[in-house]
């Protein structure tokens, strides 16, 4: 990323600003705007999350919000209720009261001295989820929103459940919130009350995966704030993007299909991260076309940001299978609309081991597969952020627990754009069953690499509002839809179909091992290829990425990145123990440091399913001069046949002192997950 020397406006910087909501409770707001806005007002630009903009944002934020304010915005980041050094506790995500504050802050911004009226709304991942909930809403001051790494669609696209399949980051995302959750305020700005509200966060803390395991199906808690539900709700303009390497890739064309606001949609070949720092690369010059749709939809400028493709995205190139990428060879592609009228869906059936040609004719064949517990372990996480290295590995050792279909060597190049789709003829032999199936690009040399994947919880079938029991034996017509992708196939390489039935530890197995069995001729796999032509191809529609110097920071300790898997061939347990560790940074304008450092184990034993357990530890500890303070927090969940069991602890530091200590204990039936 290139550092700006110098920007259009001068800006002026306030670090701790109160901003009252209407149940009396007070916000903490930083806020950046051009030292002119005091006599020439300008449109504030909202950014609200709960991940601390004092410490733990405060290099990131430092590099997009003073960029925005140079270029003639009052940028206003602010942290949720019970965050940072907001007043209030945080109980859980997305519920009504914190929307009702993100209204009430809007409200506030636009009566500033310093704001002409407009607002709008920006973020990635929690961000965006704001931005687009807080939208549909529709607050009066609200003229446009910017998103990135979002969802719709609360219950099947986020980090909790996948086709009705449990994601093991609905574990590892609640340990991070249990951590945050409970962190303390920095005394500098919150004086002697410190200590107070930390022991008010205690007080009120829980681990969230207590309330997300008892929603285990898609009811009113996942539907509130669910856009789907409505998608006419929302009538602002949006700029939608993601990455393909991201969890949240589905979303983006969902909306561009749905919504009938101007819109527009930008996918790369980023994990979770703003494009701007996009990781894999190549990022791009994202905080200008910020810049270009603010002055558009807020300042009235007659800039031809709606020109041009509805969706640009990053058409990715065939690479070698590995966990991490510094940069993704492909190319930009665009597309007028979503759906495409250049992209149509080419059926290919099941035949015993392969993928038949389009239009062969298929004899019927019974094809079993019963997976073990070990397929999965390469699967990486459900959202990357390339560091740890965390992208999916080779995919053969997966593929021998698999039933694998595949092409033979193409001919000329395959290029595919959208979700793949999966329809089967399948049965199984017990009441609750999951097929996990991968698309997989091979190379000549044999070398298998993860395209997309899909989950679906087999009692899911008809729907995830009122999943129901299968008869085992039974057949079923089922619909599988992978996450989508832009991917070319070479002339010369294979794509492969792999159907597990099991894919542990990303999502959690079933209580018991299922066999299924696939009947070819009456399945089949069909991929969204594109056109290629000459039209659809985008020649460097983006500048080099831009953004402010960071605030300087000293690193004090090294941080460690580790991503392990081990089996013991003893035991016949297997593990794996992801690290991610960031050391301690020194934010030197404020004489802070900050250490934090998350582990996660899953673990599994030979191929009993009931032994699969999950753990989240996270530490993290804030000090300057003589003071510091420490959160230690734990989650455990294991399972038997019919029960979800989940422990969770808390310990505060102040100093070497342990001043609070909290356990939790729950059991959760398991309702045919």
């Amino acid at each position: 990323m290139r550092a700006v020397g110098s920007l259009p406006h001068g800006i002026t910087e306030e670090e701790h600003v109160w901003i009252p909501v209407s149940d009396g409770i007070r916000l903490s707001a930083r806020i950046w705007r051009p030292v002119s806005s005091d006599e020439r007002p300008v449109p504030g630009i909202l950014e609200y999350i709960p991940y601390r903009k004092r410490d733990l944002t405060a290099v990131r934020d430092s590099i997009h919000h003073p960029y925005l304010a140079g270029h003639g915005y009052a940028c206003v980041r602010v942290d949720l209720r019970g965050t940072g050094e907001s007043e209030g506790v945080l109980v859980d995500e997305y519920l009504e009261r914190e929307q009702l504050d993100a209204e009430d802050v809007l409200d506030w911004i636009s009566r500033q001295h310093w704001c002409d009226g407009r607002t709008g709304m920006m973020g990635i991942s929690w961000g965006a989820f704001s931005a687009l909930q807080v939208a549909a809403r529709k607050p009066p001051s609200l003229r446009a929103i910017v998103i990135s790494s979002f969802t719709d669609d609360r219950y099947s696209d986020d980090f909790h459940y996948m086709g009705g399949c449990m994601l093991s980051d609905n574990l590892a995302e609640a340990g991070t919130m249990f951590a945050y959750s409970t962190l303390p305020p920095d005394p500098a700005l919150a004086g002697e009350r410190w200590r107070d509200l930390w022991a008010e966060r205690i007080e009120a803390a829980g681990p969230w995966v207590d309330e997300w395991l008892r929603h285990q199906h898609r009811d009113g808690y996942w539907r509130h704030a669910s856009v789907s539900e409505n998608y006419q709700d929302l009538r602002v303009p949006v700029l939608a993007s993601s990455g393909w390497a991201d969890g949240y890739s589905n979303a983006v064309t969902r909306l561009l299909a749905h919504v009938d606001v101007p819109r527009k949609g930008l996918i790369g070949p980023w994990s979770h991260k703003y494009p701007h720092l996009g990781e894999p690369g190549p990022a791009i010059g994202y905080l200008q076309e910020v810049v270009r749709w603010w002055d558009h939809w807020l300042k009235d400028a007659d800039n031809g940001v709606m020109d041009g493709p509805m969706l640009l995205t990053w058409m990715q190139d065939a690479v070698p299978p590995s966990t991490s990428y510094e940069d993704r060879p492909g190319r930009w592609v665009g597309e007028p609309s979503w759906p495409s009228p250049h992209v149509r869906p080419t059926s290919y059936p099941l035949a015993p081991h392969r993928l038949a040609c389009p239009g062969e004719e298929v004899g019927e064949v019974a094809l079993n597969v019963e997976s073990p517990l070990s397929v999965g372990q390469f699967a990486g996480k459900w959202a990357s952020y390339n560091a740890p290295p965390d992208l999916p590995y080779d995919q053969r050792e997966e593929d021998g627990g698999s039933l694998v279909f595949e092409t033979g060597e193409l001919t000329h190049t395959c290029e595919i754009l959208g979700a793949p789709v999966l329809r089967l003829s399948v049965s199984a032999d017990r009441p609750v069953a999951m097929i996990a199936a991968r698309l997989s690009d091979v190379a000549p040399d044999g070398a298998a690499t993860r395209v997309t994947y899909g989950l679906l919880n087999l009692t899911h079938r008809d729907g995830h509002d009122h999943p129901e029991p299968l008869e085992p034996g039974k057949r079923y017509r089922v619909k599988l839809t992978l996450n989508g992708v832009a991917q070319s196939f070479p002339a010369g390489h294979r794509i492969r179909l792999s159907l597990s039935s099991s894919y542990w530890p990303l999502a959690w197995p079933p209580p018991e091992p299922a066999r299924l069995t696939v009947y070819t001729g009456a399945s089949e796999l069909s991929l969204p290829v594109r056109t290629r032509r000459e039209e659809g191809e985008v020649a460097a529609p983006f500048g080099e990425p831009e953004g402010c110097a960071p605030i300087p920071t000293t690193r004090l300790l090294p941080g460690e990145q580790r991503w392990t898997v081990c089996r013991d061939l003893l035991s016949y347990e297997s593990v794996l123990e992801i690290v991610r560790d960031s050391g301690t940074l020194r934010l030197d304008g404020i004489d802070l440091a900050v250490a934090r450092r998350a582990c996660e184990r899953f673990s599994s034993k030979a191929d009993d399913f009931a032994s699969a357990a999950g753990k989240t530890d996270w530490s993290i500890t804030f000090s300057r001069g003589g003071w510091s303070a420490r959160t230690d927090t734990q989650l455990l969940l294991g399972c038997t046949r019919d029960q979800f069991v989940l422990h969770a602890r808390l310990d505060g530091y102040e100093g070497s002192h342990r001043v609070f200590s909290r356990n939790w204990h729950y059991t959760f039936p398991r309702e045919l997950v």
